[in-house]
């Protein structure tokens, strides 16, 4: 399916490298490609695909910035791809926050989250999940293996 085709796609507004910032996304994950750039050099529109879910940027002036109130979230396999995400998205000016939560250097965020991060948080064991729940909220990039230890005991 093509962009004019999808019903629903999320619209990041920048101010004028939104083209740069897309063809850096599709870069980064498996499934994703940019489908259609429109109106000009830079384009005003650039509409993509990251990994399976439609995206559009709209290249729209300094009129508005992003906020962390909406934030682009992975979920990884394992610690490998975390780390490769992570350093990647952070790499070249970007920003670590807390708890998997991280700004590239064009002012998105981002989450990005192992699968073993909510399988944890949400084991039937409430106090492993608690003690899961403690160590993640002291990291930034998540630790699979301190998580696992600490859900532990």
């Amino acid at each position: 399916m093509t962009g004019l085709q999808q019903k629903v796609r999320t619209c990041l507004w920048f101010n004028g490298n939104g083209h740069e910032a897309a063809a850096f996304y599709v870069s980064l994950l498996p499934d994703s490609f940019i489908e259609l750039e429109l109106y000009g050099d830079p384009p005003l529109v650039v509409e993509f695909t990251l990994a399976g879910a439609p995206m559009m940027i709209l290249n729209g002036g300094p009129h508005y910035t992003h906020t962390p109130a909406a934030s682009i979230s992975v979920l990884t396999k394992d610690q490998a791809e975390t780390d490769r995400l992570w350093n990647a998205l952070i790499e070249g000016g970007g920003e670590e926050s807390m708890c998997a939560w991280l700004v590239d250097r064009f002012g998105v965020s981002w989450q990005i989250v192992p699968e073993a991060l909510p399988r944890l948080l949400m084991s039937e064991d409430r106090a492993a999940a608690s003690r899961a729940r403690e160590a993640m909220l002291k990291m930034r990039k998540i630790d699979i293996a301190a998580l696992e230890a600490a859900a532990r005991g």
